[in-house]
């Protein structure tokens, strides 16, 4: 019976963490295990660079500190910014918008006689054309632009003269030789007949009377 008692003993001793009485004596044994930490690397806020643009055509590159104390700075960047379209080439866009509407006037069989009288910064803009081909030159138009789409004449009929003597934003002032029955075309006797042309609502209105193209009693443009 003392060895039975003896070798439970033993036994007993083995597992961990089991209380045990031997020989009237209370001995207590304790496992511990620790679990394996995962490594973790330090913590810390890294703010990259940000990238502003200038006017001037670059860019800079900046960065702020993280907690740690450290920062990450990206490396500046140049950039080139292409110039404004209202800055590039203005006399040259002007031009070329003048010259477009000279072919507009030549696709309706006339030929612009002064792209200088073209003013694109208005709102309204016109050229004066002579019927292409014209023997005696004396066949006349006024063609009339706005924001430089093609609106119209000033007449279904051309005049032997006719001259643009002013002209604002949206308004121009137009200005006929007129003849008395009889007159050749180099020397008209009645006078001139001044017409001010206006855009009213998108339209253009002439505010006076437009003379005639052909009268057999009064004065007329041809």
């Amino acid at each position: 019976m003392k060895g039975r008692l003896i070798a439970s003993c033993a036994l007993v001793a083995l597992v961990p963490g089991t209380l045990a009485a031997c020989g009237g004596a209370t001995k207590t044994v304790t496992a511990e295990s620790t679990a394996p930490t995962t490594p973790q690397g330090p913590t810390g806020t890294t703010t990259t660079g940000t990238t502003t643009t200038s006017t001037s055509g670059s860019d800079t590159g900046g960065a702020s500190a993280g907690e740690a104390g450290s920062q990450s700075t990206t490396p500046s960047q140049t950039r080139t910014a292409s110039e404004p379209q209202f800055d590039q080439g203005q006399g040259q866009g002007s031009s070329g918008e003048a010259q477009q509407a000279a072919e507009i006037v030549h696709a309706h069989g006339y030929t612009a006689d002064d792209l200088s009288e073209y003013h694109p910064d208005q709102t309204l803009r016109a050229l004066v054309g002579t019927r292409t081909g014209s023997a005696d030159g004396y066949a006349q138009q006024v063609f009339f632009f706005v924001d430089g789409n093609f609106i119209g004449t000033d007449t279904k009929e051309p005049s032997a003269a006719v001259q643009v003597v002013s002209q604002g934003d949206t308004e121009a002032v137009v200005v006929y030789r007129l003849y008395r029955p009889g007159d050749p075309l180099s020397s008209p006797s009645g006078g001139q007949a001044t017409v001010h042309f206006q855009l009213n609502n998108g339209k253009l209105v002439a505010l006076g009377t437009i003379p005639p193209a052909h009268s057999t009693s009064g004065t007329s443009r041809l």
